[in-house]
């Protein structure tokens, strides 16, 4: 059965038709927002190793 609106038989394009119109596009990441990605991460490391491991061994190994 035809898809209608209101009554009115309502023609479906085909999929090459319907596809002309579809552009996708990925987003793309300006290289200063990718460095300061990499300046976090670089920067948790280095916090994690500097600062949260030494402090986490004193937590746990001190006498309660």
């Amino acid at each position: 059965m035809p898809e209608t609106i209101n009554g009115t038989p309502v023609e479906q394009p085909s999929p090459e038709t319907e596809h002309q119109f579809h552009h996708y596009r990925g987003n793309v990441i300006p290289w200063y927002v990718r460095m300061i990605w990499i300046g976090f991460w670089i920067f948790t490391v280095v916090y994690i190793i500097r600062y949260f491991f030494p402090a986490l061994q004193i937590e746990l190994l001190a006498p309660p």
